[in-house]
Formats: C-alpha cells, structure tokens, sequence
C-alpha cells in the first residue's frame, strides 16, 4: 500500500488546488485508504478534511508543512532570516494534534515574518506524537545538499532525528522531473544509508490529475499578479505535482520499495479523532460562589416578577419552568448566564444593546434575566425554535452593541477570561463566479473588455449564489459565446475549476470564540492584522462544541440612545424603553410611507408595502418585515389581500386557524410551520424544528420520510404513538397532503419570528422618535451616516421635508455631531474633510474654555499649535468661518499670512527674542498688527463648489433647488444612492446596464478625438449627493453638443456602466436642459414601450423589456407584485419583437412610488402609463 503524505489542499491560499471533497472522491474511487493534508503554514482545512474522508472510509492524517525559522521565531533581520525552511509534521495521535495547534498557533503569534515560523525550541518542546518529514526542495536538508554542503545536511537529519526521536523523522524522495532533485535523491539515499534515518517516497501533490497543471499555474499567477506569458511568477517547471497512483509513485524509485512501504506503516500509526457535539462552555463564577444553577434560576424569576407581576399567569410560570428544565438537562446554564453578564455590563457602562437578534428572542428565560428586550409571550414566540432536547448544535445567542462601541465589548471579555481565552474568527473570501471569469481572464493576458463583456453576462440574484454552471444553464447569450468562441470557452472552464476556492483569510465580522481552557489548546491561531484568529470557521468550531458568540455592530442602536440623551435635555424623564408600542400617529407614519431613515423599512419597496398595508400593530411590521425578502415577496400581494377582505380567508382545516389568524391565512413564520407540525400532527416542537430545517434546506429524503409520519404518526418500539399524525387528529389525507405541500414550499422562505419581532420593535422605536422628536432623531441619523455622503444628502432632503432646517457649520455653535438647535439643527464638524477627531475637540475644547472665536486672525491664533493648512482651508471652504467678520475669498487669501506671522511670532518666542511685558506663552503678534486682506467675495458658484469639495454637498444653497421637484417627477436618480448602491459587492437596487436617469449640474467637460476621427465628450455631471463621468459618444455629441455648458442644470439619460475598482459610469444617450425635462414628460406616452404612433392606444401600464430572463424585469416584477390593483399591464419582449397582455388578475395599482421605482430600473422610455 501506498498513502501520499505531503498533499496541499485549496487551503494552501492561492497555491494548494486538491480541493477535498474531490481529492477525497478520486482517492475512494481508487481504493486509497488513507491521505494525508499538509497544508503550508495553517490547518484551515483538517477538520473538513477529517469529516470528509471518514464519511468515505478513508483515514484523514493530519498534518501541516511548516516553515521554519533559520534562527530564532523571535529574530527579524532580512538578511538572516528572510528564507524560511519547510518541513512536514504529522499528527501521530491526538497528543501529536495538541502539540502540532501549538506549534501552529505560536508561529502565527510569535514567529510571523513573511511567513509563520516555528524555530528549534518549539518543535523541541512539541515533538510528542509527531512524525517529521524532510519536506521538498526548501527543506532545509535538500537546500543544504543544493548547497553541496552535504556535511551540513547530515547536521541538520541528525538533529531533527534527536528532536523527533528514531523512527519518527524520515527523509523525502521526490521526483517530479526537476534536474535538481535528480542530482540531489543520491544524497539523501546515502544519508539514509550512513545515519540509518528511513526513507520515505512523497509528490508533493498541489493538484488532483495532471491536466490540472495549468488550472494551479492560473492559480499561482492570481496569487502573484502575473500572466501567464510573463516572467518571473511561481512556476512549478514540471507537470508532475500531482495526485498520482501507486503504480506511479512505486515507479518512480523502483530500486527503494521501502520507501514506498513506509507510507503505509507511517499511515497505519497515525490515528488522530476529532471529538463533535461535546459542549466546552467557560465556567462562570457566580457572586459569592453560589450554585450556577440556584443563582440563574434565582436572575430568571426575579426578571419574571419585574415583567409579569408578582403573581404571574400560571402558564407563563410553566413556560418559564419548561425553559428553565431544558437549559438546565442540555447544560447550557452557564451559557445563559455568560451571555448575561456581558449584556448587564454593557447596559452598566452605558453601550447601547438591542432587544435580540435570531431566535434566542424567542426564550422566556432570556427575557427574564435581561438577555433580550421583547417579550415572547405577547408574540407568541417560541423556545424550541432557539433550543429544544431534539436539537443537535449548539444555540446561538447573537447580540448587537452600538456599532461605535462594539471594540469595548470585546475588550470586556478579553479581561474577564483572559486574552489566551477569547479569540475572533476567520472567514475566507472565495472567489465567486463572475470575480473567477476576471481573475482568469487576467493571467489569460485577455483584455478588460473582452472579460468584463463575459463577467456581465452572469446573472446576479440577490440573495442567491449563482455558479457558472448555472449561468450557462441560465443565460442563453453566455452559453452561446462558450458554445462558439474557443477563447470564451477556455476562459470558463478555467474559471469553473477555480471557483468557490478560498482567495484570502480574515477576520469574521462578528464572531468571538470563548473557552474554559486556552484556545489554542482546542484550535489552532493565525493573525489577521492585529486581531488573533481560530483557524477553524464558526461552523467548524460550533461543531467541535467550543463556544462561539456573535458580537455585532448596529448604527441604528447608536443613532437611538444618541436621540434619547438630546431628548433628555429638555425632558430628563424620557426613556425609549418606556414609549408606548400602540401610537396610532406612528403607525399612521408608516401607512404615509413616511419611513425615510426608519429602521429595516426605508426602501422605496417597503415604503410601498407600508401604504398598502396600513399597519396597526407590532404584528403587522412583524409580518412586513418577514414578507419583504427575496422569495416571500411573492407573497405580499395575498397577505394584503386577506388583510383588506379578511371575510375572504379560507383555511384548508380549522386547526390552521389559530395559527395563521396572525397572518391572514398566510404561513409567513418559521414557528407558524413548526406549530403546523405540533397542532395538526402531534410533533413535539423540537421535532417539528428538525423537520422544518430540512425543509428549508431541500433535503429530500427527510422530506419524504416526514411525510409519511405527518400523515400517518410514527409508533415507537413499545406500541405508543410517539407521533399521533394527522389522521389520528381528525385531518383527512388529502388535506393532509395539501398542507405538508404548502409548508414545503414555502419553509425554505418562512422567516424566523423572534428575529422579525425583535428588529420590528427597534424599528417601531426609530419611527416613534422621528414621529416626536424629529429634531433629535434626525440629528442623530445624520451623525450617524457622517462617512457617507449619499445618505447625508439624503437625509439632508428629508429634514427638509419634515421643515427642519440643517444649518450650515459654525465654529462658534457647531459641535462635532449633528446637534439640535433651537427648532433646527447643526452641521456637524465631523462631516467636514481634513478635520480629524483630535483637532475638532481641541478646538471646541478651547472655545468652551476661553469663549466664542471674535475673528479669523482670533481663531487662528488659539487654535495654531493645532491646526496645519489643509485644515484651516476646510473650515473656511465649508463655511464654518463665515460669522468671523471676513468673506473667504479674504480668508483664503489670508490663509498662509497668518500662519506666516503666527510661525514668525512662535520661533522669535522660543529664540528668547519677547519683549519685556510680552507674555512668553503667546506668539507677541497682536490682532491689530495684522491687516486682513480686503476684496470682493467668491461667487455664489465658487462658494458652493467649495462647500462640495470638503463636504461631499451644498450648504449654503443648492443650484438644483428650483428643479428638485422633478426627481419623483420623471424618476430621476441621486447620483450618490448610485455611487453608494456600487461599494457592495453584491450591488443593490442598480446593477450594470441599467438604464438610469440623472439630474446635475455640468461641472467640467473634456473632449477626445477618437479613432475615427470624432470626437467624445466626457462630462462630469453633479448633484446634491455626488459627481458622476458621462460618456457622450460621437453619434450622440452631434445633438446634444450645444446643451453641454458648465454650470448648466440638465437632465441626462443613459445606462450604467460599472467596471471593476471603477467607480460607475453612465454612457449617455439623451441630454435635455432642466428645464425642459418635465415638459418632455408630459408629452403623449407613445415611447418605444407602447405600439407604435397611429395605432389606438389602450389605457394601461406598458413596460418594454429585452426579455423574460432579463434580471431588471425580474427585479420590476417584485414590484408589481407589491403593487395588486385594476390597471392593464402590457409588456413589450424587445428582442422577441412581441407584446404580453398580463391577465386581469395580474393588475397593477400604478401611484408614483411604483413609476418611479420601474423607472429607475427600466429607464425613462422603457414605462408608459396610458390613461
């Protein structure tokens, strides 16, 4: 037998191409019986590696190729330590393992440079149960023996031999074809004759069959940036690196079959095994050393007393019990009571945390001892959708902190466990189907343009992951351009072998592992910058039972407790805690559509919904929240239906009823299914949890097994019905038949009602201070979105509607934040570019201190020892120092003077050159001795542009006030919610190709002669929220040429065009002035969506599209979902050259929230409404 021991998965980032599941299906289908994983300095992959290959019957040896330092792990000098050495170490047994995560983690935390190293002392100190190999040609034997240096490598095998002891450090033969392991092998077999150290036959395998050679070459010219005509990136020279049979190895070395023999024996001695599902909770330390279980029994009911009264509803008290019964027998008290501890300090120090997260808002006892906000019982949410004794992982308590002070959380529990107790966690990046075509086409030396046509005909689904053999399925355009054009063909299946591998390590946004012994004793570390990091991800750790929490960031609770302290300045009694849930004039916001800047409801969709709905209560933004997500979406039109006509519901049998009632008939929650399950079959709820998870995740089998027991029950051994099922309850089969489809279909988009409930009330909290305390709240929303200028503007333009004035900054009244003033409020200093933290509190620090800034020269003087000269200009290019008594065109003229006579005065001060009753503390200038320049201020275009410069907008006016009124009008785009919509990878409402329309002053042009000999023009276009390129091609400048001023308003039509590391741009097709674009849209509708001119026009909505698959019509579609009502829909399917006449039951309400939204997706003249 023969087992390849020096094999690098796809977890050997960017080098490594066996990725496991097939390396494991190929080494089954030859019959291997084991394999060894000996990735480069990490071990991301050993337990998905061990799970796999025991799931095949194969023995997973675990083991990892380090580098090793040629000095001390500690030394970091370039010209002795920048060449590391590898060598192999293998797990013997599960001691081997302890040491080996040892080993791994301290060279990550103690000997990183370049790469992790580990050094002399510690493979010394961690040796037990290890089994070392020589490695490859950077081992430090064979660099020695290339070296012609054979004494020393004879060293080096001599000492790694009294490290491992005898029979556990063996010597590498490899052959790949490379003369210098062909000059090299007689070496090491006569060090393996003169110091009796075995040999062992190795192929360092980097890929699975040999044709993968050039898929890992592609791999490592993405890793290096090169191409794959270039020289000078990694390159293997040899097709021989990869997973061969033993027929192959055995040949290789036909005259040393021991060394082929002794892979087996050394497979045969390691035996590691990876403990799953054991829970390693931290011990928690109760005061005075109570019992754990007195003391969180104790917190719980003193919590139910506070909620409930002190003589609470016998059923509210069994529940309690229930709960309390089950944390207690699964052994999840101390967890319970970890979680507590953290949640009360933050609350004692003043951190803001929300009221849950998840399904752990669904516990009673987590409620009653602080861990959430909301109450299950007056929700009707449930326990066993969060724990349950059918459940198999872990429960997971996610809990949100003010995003601005989640660090101090961390740091809390970092103290309180100890450092070596409490890490975060890594996540990779993968390289995704379109980020796959582009790395390809990179290294393939393709032109940007010839990929990025192919990237962009990958569809994008929101929510989805779509592989490229699904968009071949898909797209018919990309599977005809593989199917046709070779080079395309290439680049895919290239793309395809590389996709979904890891590209890069790092630092999961949220998650922190906590345990009773060092971490690195369970997992080995890594650093990601300076955070330190399991190697293992979240999944892999809740499966080996360690204790993972998510400590995550929400703005919107910062923005909340922000309001709160405004708020109680002038009433120092309010507490959003305390604020009533049944505010009719809050609801009545929502059914406005009102919900700019409200929590989870501000999309134009949502909005939507809301006027539709008109919700009442809690429960209906509950329901809101859980319908409005890719998937239950088509739903809405139905549930709003029944919400409107509830004399109209019909239920398939009456049990439904008291679960559904709720909803309007409709299965909207994850517990509804579950209840469905416990109500009409019998299923206890953990059961029916189970059920409902493989539902959602499609698996069949269990699916169809469950089936039969919901119908039918399921007797255990002793003749009782441990499922009565349906039959038994008085459900007919049919019946029966027909519910288990519904829930099928739709468990996969049920929703989870603890986490709808819990983000519902926070959002019912935001919409209740703006209804208020609109002062407040929106001063703290604006400070809130400081670091993005779209939404600044956007929130900007709501003040403006609710009639608050944000005034421009001032240095003697702004803060650093947004702040109320009087019936306005502030700009806020931080909004202002160049003006750090640091400078903005020294210099409202010292006007506190000494009183208000009395001129420039007054400023400059007392703030100078601060201030540098990018700085100054901020604040007088964004107005800030505009009540100082000088125009800015003087005080920018003033600018160097000043700092001039202020660095002249300072250093005579410090040369000893002060008069004798000068103050030695003070420059010895006086204001007087300084002369302000004298002139005419900038223009009121000049001012504005300055303001745009060093705060992304317009303060002091804007120069598209008078045509604002046309964006709902003629479904014009914020070029900022554009610029914003494209940071996320994923993008959002606008997707490359779209066709948009913008509203924006011209505020440069620049023109290019092209090939042919005419010319382009290239506009910077810019709104109140940001600057865009417009490309005005040749054919299109001969019209529009005349339009084209700077400073001129216009309304410009064309399609995005997103290019990657590129911000968006619009390649242009139609310019109107400002003022005429209203006018054009009050013309006839008789655009190209409708039949042509001449005909009769029918009333209706005509929307004109290139196809069904198109994903912009998809995306439309969701919102005429939305949007039921009487109006005809037409569709025109440009590239078919036919027009859908939409069934009568498929019509649309058509109101200007719908116009504008199909507008912005489907481009001005691609949507007519004929009345």
């Amino acid at each position: 037998m023969f087992v390849h021991l020096h094999l690098h998965t796809e977890y050997s980032l960017l080098d490594g191409a066996c990725r496991i599941e097939r390396l494991l299906d190929t080494a089954q289908a030859r019959g291997d019986k084991a394999v060894a994983i000996t990735d480069h300095g990490v071990m991301y992959g050993a337990v998905d590696f061990y799970k796999a290959a025991k799931k095949r019957g194969i023995k997973p040896i675990i083991g990892c190729e380090v580098y090793v330092a040629q000095r001390s792990r500690f030394d970091r000098t370039r010209e002795l330590d920048g060449e590391n050495r590898h060598l192999v170490l293998l797990c013997e047994n599960n001691t081997g393992y302890q040491n080996l995560i040892q080993m791994v983690s301290r060279a990550w935390t103690e000997g990183f440079y370049s790469k992790p190293r580990v050094d002399m002392e510690l493979l010394g100190k961690y040796h037990e149960g290890i089994i070392a190999l020589s490695a490859c040609l950077a081992g430090e034997i064979p660099r020695a023996l290339s070296a012609n240096d054979y004494p020393l490598a004879k060293e080096a095998a001599l000492r790694y031999e009294a490290i491992f002891g005898e029979n556990n450090f063996y010597l590498e033969l490899q052959d790949h074809g490379l003369p210098e392991q062909k000059r090299i092998n007689p070496q090491i077999i006569r060090l393996s004759q003169e110091t009796g150290i075995p040999l062992v036959v190795t192929n360092d395998c980097h890929y699975i069959e040999q044709e993968d050679n050039e898929m890992h070459h592609i791999l490592l010219c993405i890793q290096t940036n090169h191409t794959l005509d270039e020289e000078g990136g990694l390159e293997f020279g040899s097709k021989e690196f990869y997973y061969k049979t033993e027929e192959q190895m055995r040949a290789l070395f036909p005259e040393h079959p021991e060394a082929a023999d002794n892979t087996a024996k050394i497979a045969e001695r390691c035996n590691v095994e990876f403990e799953f599902g054991k829970t390693k909770l931290p011990r928690f330390d109760t005061p005075n050393g109570q019992d754990n279980v007195a003391y969180f029994r104790e917190k719980c009911y003193a919590g139910l007393h506070r909620h409930y009264g002190g003589n609470p509803p016998p059923e509210i008290t069994q529940r309690l019990e229930y709960e309390l019964d089950t944390i207690q027998k699964m052994g999840y008290v101390n967890y319970y009571l970890i979680v507590h501890d953290f949640v009360r300090h933050a609350k004692e120090v003043g951190i803001p945390v929300g009221p849950g997260r998840g399904s752990g808002a669904g516990s009673l006892a987590a409620y009653c001892i602080g861990i959430t906000g909301i109450d299950p019982i007056q929700y009707d949410l449930l326990f066993e959708r969060f724990l349950n004794p059918e459940r198999v992982s872990m429960p997971d308590f996610d809990i949100d902190f003010a995003d601005d002070r989640r660090p101090e959380m961390i740091d809390y529990v970092v103290d309180k466990y100890g450092a070596d107790h409490v890490a975060q966690i890594v996540t990779f990046g993968t390289m995704a189907a379109r980020g796959s075509v582009r790395d390809v086409g990179r290294v393939l030396g393709m032109s940007y343009a010839a990929v990025d046509s192919v990237a962009k005909l990958i569809p994008t689904v929101p929510g989805q992951n779509i592989t490229l053999d699904k968009a071949l399925e898909s797209s018919k355009e990309l599977r005809a351009r593989y199917d046709e054009d070779p080079q395309v063909k290439r680049l895919l299946d290239m793309a395809r072998k590389l996709e979904g591998m890891p590209r890069n390590a790092s630092t999961h946004a949220a998650g922190v592992v906590i345990t009773d012994k060092p971490v690195a004793e369970y997992v080995p570390l890594a650093k990601n910058n300076d955070s330190t990091v399991c190697q293992y991800t979240m999944t892999t750790l809740e499966e080996l039972g360690l204790l993972k929490m998510d400590f995550l960031g929400l703005r919107n609770l910062s923005v909340i407790h922000d309001a709160e302290e405004m708020i109680q300045r002038e009433k120092p009694d309010f507490k959003i805690s305390e604020i009533p849930l049944d505010e009719p004039k809050v609801y009545a916001l929502f059914t406005a559509g009102n919900t700019e800047g409200i929590f989870q409801f501000e999309s134009a969709g949502m909005r939507s919904m809301m006027m539709q709905m008109k919700p009442e209560k809690l429960e209906d933004l509950i329901a809101a929240n859980s319908l409005y997500r890719p998937g239950p979406m088509e739903f809405i039109p139905k549930y709003i239906q029944n919400r409107q006509h509830p004399e109209r519901i019909t239920y398939a049998h009456p049990l439904l009823k008291p679960i559904l009632k709720v909803t309007y008939g409709c299965i909207v929650y994850q517990e509804q299914v579950m209840q469905v399950f416990r109500t009409l079959a019998g299923y206890s709820l953990g059961r029916a949890d189970i059920v409902r998870r493989a539902m959602s995740k499609k698996k069949h089998d269990v699916m169809q097994r469950e089936k039969e027991i919901f119908i039918h029950g399921l007797q255990a051994e002793d003749g009782t019905w441990e499922v009565p099922g349906c039959l038994r309850n008085g459900v007919d089969e049919q019946t029966a038949l027909k519910i288990y489809g519904e829930m099928e279909s739709f468990a996969s988009y049920a929703f989870n009602k603890s986490h709808a409930a819990a983000y519902s009330y926070l959002a019912y909290q935001t919409a209740y201070l703006k209804c208020f305390y609109p002062r407040q709240y929106m001063a703290a929303l604006l400070t809130s979105v400081l670091d993005s200028t779209g939404k600044l503007s956007g929130y900007i333009a709501e003040c403006g509607r609710l009639h608050i004035r944000v005034l421009a900054p001032d240095i003697n009244s702004s803060e650093a934040a947004f702040t109320v003033c009087g019936k306005d409020i502030r700009f806020g200093l931080l909004a202002v570019r160049n003006l750090g933290r640091g400078l903005i509190d020294a210099v409202i620090g010292e006007r506190r201190q000494f009183g208000a800034y009395r001129s420039f020269y007054d400023f400059c003087k007392r703030t100078f020892d601060k201030m540098n000269r990018r700085s100054l200009e901020s604040f007088v290019k964004c107005g800030a120092l505009d009540g100082l008594g000088s125009n800015r065109r003087e005080m920018m003229t003033a600018v160097p003077l000043v700092l001039d006579a202020l660095a002249n005065d300072k250093r005579r001060n410090v040369e000893g050159q002060i008069g004798f009753f000068d103050q030695p503390d003070e420059p010895n200038g006086a204001e007087e001795d300084f002369q302000m320049p004298s002139m005419s201020d900038y223009s009121t275009g000049d001012r504005l542009a300055m303001e745009k410069e060093v705060t992304g907008m317009f303060l002091s006016g804007n120069p598209l006030a008078d045509y604002e009124h046309l964006y709902s009008k003629i479904g014009a785009a914020k070029i900022g919610d554009i610029l914003e919509n494209f940071e996320n990878e994923q993008g959002g409402r606008w997707h490359d190709g779209d066709r948009v329309c913008l509203l924006g002053m011209v505020a440069g042009i620049k023109t290019k002669v092209t090939k042919n000999n005419s010319t382009m023009a290239f506009v910077t276009l810019e709104d109140s929220c940001g600057a865009m390129e417009i490309l005005v091609f040749p054919q299109t400048l001969a019209h529009v040429s005349p339009l084209l001023e700077e400073g001129k308003a216009l309304c410009v039509t064309g399609k995005l065009s997103v290019r990657e590391e590129e911000e968006p741009k619009l390649l242009c097709d139609d310019v109107r002035a400002a003022a005429d674009a209203e006018s054009a849209q009050r013309q006839p509708p008789v655009p190209p969506a409708v039949p042509a001119a001449g005909k009769h026009v029918k009333p209706g909505l005509y929307l004109k599209v290139p196809n069904e698959t198109d994903p912009a019509y998809l995306r439309a579609k969701k919102y005429l979902a939305v949007f039921d009502g009487r109006t005809q829909l037409y569709v025109v399917f440009a590239q078919e050259k036919k027009m859908f006449r939409a069934p009568a039951s498929c019509g649309v309400d058509v109101n200007e929230v719908l116009l504008r939204e199909l507008r912005g997706l489907l481009g001005n003249t691609n949507v007519a409404y004929v009345q």
